[in-house]
């Protein structure tokens, strides 16, 4: 069996009522990106997460990409856990998160920044950071 480029024009146009974009790289075939709308549909439903609040929090559900995340132990191969993760104030843990989320996405994908709602204390902290313009 071969595998075959894009969709035939005529379902496209004729019968496809919309297109979506999975991004920008090469499959092997349609079932990947069949199977990765399926998923991002299933979940919206309800039910289907055990936390529906997980949904809303992952990434992207505010425009932003996620920040790092840390496991346990505090030091792997000479790489530590930030002080801030360790420090158990939890103030100071939710603006790092937030400012990580921030810069992470202006590194990564500076075009989700147009769409995400930022405070002044965002727009300060991408100035510093030279992405003064989202």
């Amino acid at each position: 069996s071969g595998h075959y480029e894009g969709i035939d024009e005529r379902v496209r146009t004729g019968l496809a009522p919309e297109e979506l974009s999975i991004g920008d790289y090469i499959l092997t075939g349609g079932e990947l990106a069949a199977l990765i709308v399926v998923d991002a549909a299933a979940r919206l439903t309800p039910g289907v997460l055990g936390d529906q609040q997980s949904a809303e929090a992952d990434s992207f559900a505010d425009s932003l990409l996620e920040y790092p995340h840390y496991t346990r132990p505090p030091v792997f191969r000479g790489m530590a856990v930030p002080e801030v993760l360790r420090s158990g104030d939890h103030r100071a843990i939710r603006a790092w998160r937030r400012a990580q989320a921030l810069l992470n996405t202006y590194a990564k994908r500076p075009d989700l920044l147009e769409r995400a709602v930022l405070t002044p204390e965002d727009r300060q902290l991408l100035n510093q950071f030279g992405g003064g313009d989202a």
